[in-house]
């Protein structure tokens, strides 16, 4: 009996973790999806306070969400980092995500945009701008879920701009950026409710702008190109360094600016492939001969 044949099989047992270990390993990235469903859970709970006209209960809030979407970001990594995907865990982190990107930051934009404003207008116009508002945010909600679903079945979505697909960018604005949009804002303000009806029509239009770019087939950058498993350069550890150093001590308006310029971002790569479509003549007919008579 030929003594290598053996040693095929244990020289793979050892390359792949135990069976045991690798049941353990499931529980990490789940853990990260419960701290996501915890952070979204507390967002609401923190909104339903701020209507006691306390605005550092909004503040809290978005910093509640930021902290899900940190979440949200490290649960699908280390999933894949540690080779433990998972059905369950792919509907586990929709599940939150719908609560924690959806309902949170829907409450959040009407009672902070619209529950407080300063009666400076006949009634009835005021009451029809607090309807438009719970009309907005529910909008945003539907958005995001349609999104959601839209992103479970579809396998490896493709953009509608066939400049560059693939797994690099998102077809849509993601449930989470859509929401860190809404945080963003209220961080910004520091919580303080808007009491002006011109801020608060200005409002409706941004969150009615956002849940538009989630249901459309615009493209957003992924970061998934960023395999954080593999040696990289130190001018980018640098850069990550920085980026948390400014965020640590300037949260406004750095989580403001970052939020705003990826939003954009999907508007001027549409723009982009609209004026390069145009610009691109039409190929000419097929040339055709003649047929010369015999």
């Amino acid at each position: 009996m030929d003594p290598e044949v053996p040693s095929i099989p244990r020289r793979r047992q050892q390359d792949q973790p135990p069976r045991r270990q690798r049941k353990g390993l499931y529980i990490v990235p789940s853990l990260f999806t419960t701290a996501n469903i915890a952070a979204g859970y507390y967002a609401i709970l923190q909104v339903t306070h701020g209507t006691l006209a306390e605005p550092w209960h909004f503040d809290y809030a978005a910093i509640a969400i930021g902290f899900a979407f940190l979440f949200d970001g490290l649960d699908g990594r280390i999933a894949r980092m540690t080779g433990t995907s998972s059905e369950f865990g792919k509907e586990l982190d929709s599940l939150a995500d719908i609560v924690t990107f959806g309902v949170a930051p829907a409450m959040l934009a009407w009672i902070w945009g619209f529950h407080f404003l300063i009666p400076s207008l006949p009634h009835e116009m005021m009451s029809r701008l607090n309807q438009f508002g719970v009309i907005a945010s529910f909008l945003f909600l539907m958005a995001g879920a349609s999104r959601l679903a839209r992103f479970n079945i579809t396998s490896n979505p493709q953009p509608s701009n066939p400049g560059r697909p693939g797994k690099k960018y998102f077809v849509g604005m993601p449930i989470p950026a859509g929401a860190g949009v809404i945080a963003a804002v209220v961080h910004f303000s520091n919580g303080e409710p808007i009491t002006a009806w011109w801020t608060a029509v200005t409002w409706l239009l941004m969150i009615t702008a956002v849940g538009y770019l989630m249901v459309s087939t615009w493209r957003f950058y992924s970061f998934k190109d960023l395999d954080l498993s593999v040696r990289q350069p130190f001018r980018l550890i640098l850069l990550f360094g920085l980026l948390f150093a400014a965020i640590r001590f300037f949260s406004q308006w750095v989580l403001f600016l970052l939020a705003l310029l990826y939003m954009f971002s999907g508007v001027f790569w549409r723009l982009k492939w609209v004026l390069r479509r145009k610009s691109t003549p039409n190929p000419p007919p097929p040339y055709k001969e003649a047929s010369q008579a015999s």
